[in-house]
C-alpha cells in the first residue's frame, strides 16, 4: 500500500508540475483521477492500520468526489 501511495503521489506532482509549467491544462481530469485514488490510497491505508475515525471517512467522500468531478472532465472533453 506504501509503495501504490509514493508512485501516485510522484504522478500527481508530475502531471500539476507539467500543468503548471507548460500552461497547457489538457492533462487536468487525469490529474484529478490521480489525485482521487491518491486520497483513496490514504484513506485505505488508514483504515487498515484501525484508525476509524472522522479523517478515514473523510478521505473516502473527498475521493469519491474527486472521481465524479474527474469523470465530469474527461466527459466534456
Amino acid at each position: 500500500m506504501k509503495m501504490v501511495r509514493i508512485i501516485l503521489t510522484i504522478v500527481v506532482i508530475v502531471l500539476s508540475g507539467y500543468s503548471l509549467i507548460t500552461q497547457t491544462f489538457e492533462l487536468f481530469p487525469d490529474y484529478m483521477f490521480f489525485l482521487g485514488a491518491l486520497t483513496l490510497v490514504t484513506g485505505l491505508a488508514e483504515l487498515q492500520k484501525d484508525r476509524k475515525g472522522f479523517w478515514v471517512y473523510m478521505n473516502m467522500a473527498i475521493s469519491i468526489f474527486i472521481f465524479f468531478a474527474s469523470i465530469q472532465a474527461f466527459l466534456w472533453n
